[in-house]
């Protein structure tokens, strides 16, 4: 396994628990963490349990190209470009396509896809000046997998997954590698606006999806894990 001492790394949606614990064990590792999110005050208890100082803390929109292209010039700015991002930010809005309005399908597209194509425009040109680096993305199990209701989050998740098959071709004749973590149910605030009767104490908790984020960031270099499916071992809809 590779070490993470001394790696630079962007992890994005750490206000978010997956990406809070996430953070927690990646920097515990040694690595140099960067963290943005949307909640101020969940993302300075992250960066709190982290030790982070002030300038590795970002409380942006992601979804704003410029509030990217800030973060970027400013981490490149404190040490150079970064080994590794982890794209943990994420909305999930799951209603049937009757409920669905123009601006909850434009917001699931703007967070779970815009902005994750923002990030890699701004940070891959440092990686391949450094001619290696480890982008991981979550799609989520609903980006392979159908359900009903589920139509703007899949399309976004969908259009996540093809966007980074399509550039792992781009790639594939350098040392940048790419992982997809197809998580399934996991109990984090993603379930506390969704009108749907689940059993949250059977899903995924939030420090083994962090703790799967950790695992992937030490694949070896001899080989990439390409796909990763976590799922609860049982069923969590009622």
């Amino acid at each position: 396994m590779e070490t993470l001492k001394g790696k630079r790394v962007l992890i994005t949606g750490a206000s978010g628990s997956i990406g809070s614990s996430a953070a927690h064990l990646i920097a515990n590792s040694g690595a140099i963490v960067y963290i943005t999110g949307r909640n101020e005050e969940r993302l300075q208890a992250t960066a709190t349990k982290c030790q982070l100082p002030s300038n590795r803390v970002f409380v942006s929109d992601i979804t704003n190209e410029n509030s990217v292209k800030e973060i970027a010039s400013t981490i490149l700015q404190d040490g150079g470009p970064i080994d590794i991002l982890i794209n943990a930010a994420g909305i999930g809005i799951i209603k049937p396509i009757e409920a669905l309005s123009t601006e909850d399908f434009q917001k699931s597209i703007a967070i779970n896809l815009m902005a994750p194509f923002y990030l890699i425009q701004s940070f891959l040109p440092g990686m391949k000046e450094n001619k290696k680096g480890l982008i991981i993305n979550i799609p989520g199990i609903l980006g392979k997998t159908p359900m009903a209701g589920a139509t703007a989050y899949s399309a976004s998740k969908y259009g996540l997954n093809g966007m980074m098959k399509s550039l792992r071709e781009e790639l594939k004749r350098t040392d940048i590698r790419i992982t997809q973590l197809f998580l399934g149910g996991a109990d984090t605030h993603f379930w506390d606006t969704i009108d749907l009767r689940v059993q949250r104490d059977k899903m995924i908790v939030a420090e083994e999806a962090g703790r799967a984020i950790w695992f992937l960031c030490q694949q070896p270099l001899s080989g990439v894990v390409s796909e990763m499916v976590l799922q609860p071992f049982n069923h969590q809809a009622i």
